[in-house]
């Protein structure tokens, strides 16, 4: 497996447990009264990003592999 495929699923774990700690953390803070800190992108924005990009790369690594 290429280094591109390998880091796409690595990418989708590590965004999920990102979107839950940002969750909780949110929750913890309208427990205790407090307004969520604000963000500038949100994990789920950044992970479906950082993972278009790498199919993007892998596509294009594979495209290039028979020439």
């Amino acid at each position: 497996m290429c280094m591109f495929c390998a880091a796409i699923p690595a990418t989708l774990a590590v965004g999920v447990h990102a979107q839950s700690r940002q969750r909780r953390t949110d929750q913890q803070a309208e427990i205790r009264g407090e307004p969520p800190a604000r963000k500038i992108i949100s994990p789920t924005s950044a992970t479906v990003i950082v993972t278009v990009g790498l199919a993007a790369a892998s596509i294009i690594y594979h495209s290039q592999m028979g020439n």
